[in-house]
């Protein structure tokens, strides 16, 4: 991990930091609670270090839990980084901003957290629980944004290279167990790694990947690790089993190239320089030649892949999606059919009388309630209605042309992000893998504005 100080200098607190608490962690029960407690005192030490510490807060929950005890606590304290984060960015600079799109788009998203908190108290069955979902998402991602924005140029380009060199490391240390039993915990046949589910693991490495894919094409002089970075998130993606994540990430770098001239309001050969360069049509050349000479056995893994070992007996992706996915499209269509203006409720489950609330013990408080929504765009439409997810696709728009004007790597994990959508709901959610995405989306966000004077 590339860990520097604006001086230029070395910067170990942040690496050490981050180890201490992923041991704690690692070590007990008790010690779990300690190291979601230190990093929401360290979240309070700065705009960086609020971005840190949820970024941390998404790998101690996600943990395997073949490699870490649960933590009893976790629940609740995620909730206490979260809001140490918030007060963080206040009192380190304030909500004040400099460019008018930064505002305006701060702005949306408030507005867009006070409607849906609106709508949860007139039309949601569980008025608390949809409100606090509200209420978690909108300071997530107000914090987030506000905190990226706050910060130089040079400070965000070491700050993105932590959170990327993080995955890395996970991608790394997680290898071992592909010769392990705990790396397929889950299901048995779908590689985890060190995070708790194969849709984690392979949902973080589409992200990672976007990126190193992003970096072929948007520098003039492509880097070899960008190329064997991409490669073994592939792999990984692969050896997962998460069907979507392998999607997410060809339409993500795809959708990134086709689109960003027109999001970003300048042209293909300024947002992706790479594609004159000789060494990417040489590696373009290469994996052809490759795939044509192993064409059996790539589409052998390929089917391997689509039908998950053999666990799901479909023909092809479209198949696959429907068979996975088409289910619980129906019956949000039929919800949304049946309220089409009004929505049944932020954060509902499709059968309200089938959602499970687990309330703290004290306070009675929600502390989760999972709806295992699939399709974003079709959650939106069934929970808000046509207003809301009116509302949500100017948020979008907003979000896709700020993080165009970052450049192609921004705009590519943006993409990626979005597509992940179609198949496993964590765009409003920040527990779970939602996040590490949210974190990530506000840093594509942000470069946008520091670019406006190059791209007009």
């Amino acid at each position: 991990m590339r860990v520097l100080s604006v001086a230029g200098r070395i910067d170990w607190r942040p690496l050490v930091f981050a180890a201490v608490v992923v041991g704690l962690r690692l070590g007990s029960t008790t010690t779990a609670d300690i190291a979601y407690l230190l990093v929401a005192v360290y979240a309070l030490s700065g705009r960086s270090q609020a971005i840190q510490s949820l970024a941390i807060s998404w790998l101690l929950t996600n943990i395997s839990p073949g490699v870490a005890p649960p933590a009893s606590m976790a629940g609740l304290l995620r909730f206490v980084i979260l809001f140490c984060a918030a007060i963080s960015v206040f009192i380190h600079g304030g909500w004040s901003l400099r460019r008018r799109q930064a505002k305006v788009f701060v702005r949306t998203t408030i507005i867009l957290g006070l409607f849906i908190m609106g709508h949860s108290l007139i039309f949601s069955p569980f008025p608390d629980v949809s409100i606090l979902k509200a209420l978690s998402w909108t300071t997530a991602m107000a914090t987030i944004i506000v905190a990226w924005l706050g910060l130089s140029e040079r400070v965000r380009e070491q700050l993105s290279r932590q959170i990327f060199g993080g995955l890395v490391i996970i991608l790394i240390v997680s290898l071992p167990l592909a010769m392990s039993p705990l790396g397929f915990l889950t299901n048995g046949t779908g590689f985890q790694g060190i995070l708790n589910h194969p849709q984690a693991l392979g949902s973080a490495m589409t992200l990672l990947g976007a990126w190193g894919a992003a970096q072929m094409f948007g520098k003039a002089k492509p880097r070899w690790w960008s190329v064997g970075l991409t490669g073994l998130c592939v792999t990984v993606i692969l050896m997962s089993e998460a069907r979507t994540a392998g999607l997410a990430l060809v339409l993500g770098v795809g959708f990134s190239l086709m689109l960003s001239p027109f999001f970003a309001g300048t042209t293909l050969a300024r947002m992706a320089p790479g594609l004159r360069s000789s060494r990417v049509w040489s590696i373009v050349g290469v994996a052809l030649i490759v795939g044509i000479v192993m064409a059996p056995t790539i589409s052998q893994e390929i089917h391997h892949y689509i039908t998950k070992s053999g666990r799901a007996e479909v023909g092809g992706l479209m198949e696959a999606y429907q068979d996975s996915r088409g289910g619980g499209i129906e019956l949000m269509l039929h919800n949304f059919l049946g309220h089409p203006v009004t929505g049944i409720g932020f954060g509902v489950a499709s059968i309200p009388e089938m959602m499970v609330v687990r309330r703290d013990p004290v306070f009675g408080m929600p502390l989760s309630a999972s709806v295992e929504k699939g399709v974003t765009p079709v959650a939106v439409l069934e929970e808000l209605g046509i207003p809301g997810a009116f509302l949500v696709a100017i948020w979008i728009v907003m979000l896709l042309q700020g993080s165009a004007r970052s450049g192609l790597a921004p705009f590519a994990v943006c993409l990626s992000v979005l597509f992940l959508n179609f198949g496993e709901a964590t765009l409003f959610s920040t527990g779970g893998a939602g996040l590490l995405s949210l974190v990530l989306l506000g840093w594509a966000f942000s470069g946008g504005q520091q670019n406006l004077r190059k791209y007009g």
